[in-house]
């Protein structure tokens, strides 16, 4: 072999491992994470907003690759992502507050505000009899573990005049609930108000009408559902966090330009759920998300007084510590500064 072949064959050994090289060093670099989300509750309409976020490429672009899960209720969420199965979830912030000092097997905390209203409702059929709370005595009443709505029930029991304790609750699976309410075997269902429009096409076809009593209505004013994460996922990667909340920034805010278009994304990721009923929820779900509070606070942020606000409520139905800091329930200094 001549020497100009000699050189050149050196030069190619030393370009390829070059390149090696720096496609290993590039490969960490440029490597999705792969989390769960572990949802609290069947993925209606109104979840549209994370799954238009894998078909948009919003959790690519943060180098994150998202397995979605089905909920079975705040409180079954929160013991997924204490134990480490799911990195993030989607949890009522009430029952993060009572799990939180009551198990300590409840290692987590809100990162951001999903619902800065409350959606929780109960649904009854009209003409059933039950037209508001002190009508639920005496009468069954569907529930999951750890179900927000029945953790407030006792504040607005003070505030309306009925006794929570007697009420016959029936826990279910959330799956089952609104065919038993429809069917008769039960008298009320708790549901967050973004479900009425899709059950109650569900009730008509049996000559029967949905009716949502919002909690909202009689006196409950407070955050609702959040995105969660276990302490210690929190210790060893709060970089994940924030690019989840960059990601969140853009979710939100595609599906409330073009809500009809998430509500076919969903659709693709959930047939069963055809496009008018995602829309129907995403549409009431919008609004818990967009509002006054948002408006005030940022889009994704905590406002102190609110948290505070919030805490004061479930501690009084919960007999919790009052004097506890709710700071320590949520993870800020996280979240990019946004409007709405």
């Amino acid at each position: 072999m001549n020497a100009l072949a000699q050189f050149g064959r050196r030069r190619f050994a030393i370009a390829s491992a070059a390149l090696a090289a720096g496609l290993f060093l590039i490969g960490p670099a440029n490597a999705q994470d792969r989390v769960t989300l572990q949802l609290d509750w069947i993925p209606t309409g109104e979840y549209a907003i994370y799954y238009n976020a894998i078909d948009n490429g919003f959790f690519r672009e943060q180098r994150l690759e998202v397995t979605i899960n089905r909920g079975q209720g705040s409180g079954d969420t929160i013991r997924r992502v204490a134990a480490g199965t799911a990195e993030f979830g989607v949890a009522d912030i009430a029952t993060v507050m009572t799990a939180r000092q009551r198990s300590a097997d409840s290692r987590v905390k809100a990162v951001m505000p999903v619902y800065t209203k409350p959606p929780h409702s109960l649904f009854v059929i009209r003409g059933s009899g039950v037209a508001s709370f002190k009508d639920l005595e005496g009468k069954r009443v569907g529930t999951t573990p750890g179900n927000s709505h029945q953790i407030y029930l006792p504040l607005l029991a003070a505030a309306n005049n009925f006794d929570p304790a007697k009420i016959n609750w029936v826990t279910t699976d959330p799956g089952a609930m609104g065919a038993m309410l429809i069917n008769g075997q039960l008298d009320a269902a708790p549901f967050f108000q973004t479900h009425q429009y899709f059950q109650n096409k569900q009730a008509q076809r049996f000559n029967r009408e949905i009716v949502a009593i919002p909690y909202a209505n009689f006196g409950l004013d407070a955050y609702a559902s959040t995105i969660i994460a276990s302490d210690a996922m929190l210790a060893r990667n709060p970089a994940l966090v924030r690019r989840l909340h960059a990601e969140r920034q853009k979710e939100v805010l595609w599906a409330k330009a073009d809500p009809r278009a998430a509500g076919r994304i969903h659709n693709r990721h959930r047939l069963q759920i055809d496009v008018d009923d995602a829309l129907g929820s995403l549409r009431i779900g919008l609004t818990f998300v967009f509002n006054d509070v948002t408006t005030r606070d940022g889009l994704g942020q905590f406002s102190a007084a609110r948290l505070r606000q919030t805490y004061d409520l479930v501690a009084r139905t919960q007999q919790l510590d009052p004097a506890l800091d709710p700071g320590g329930f949520v993870a800020t200094g996280l979240a990019p500064r946004s409007g709405s």
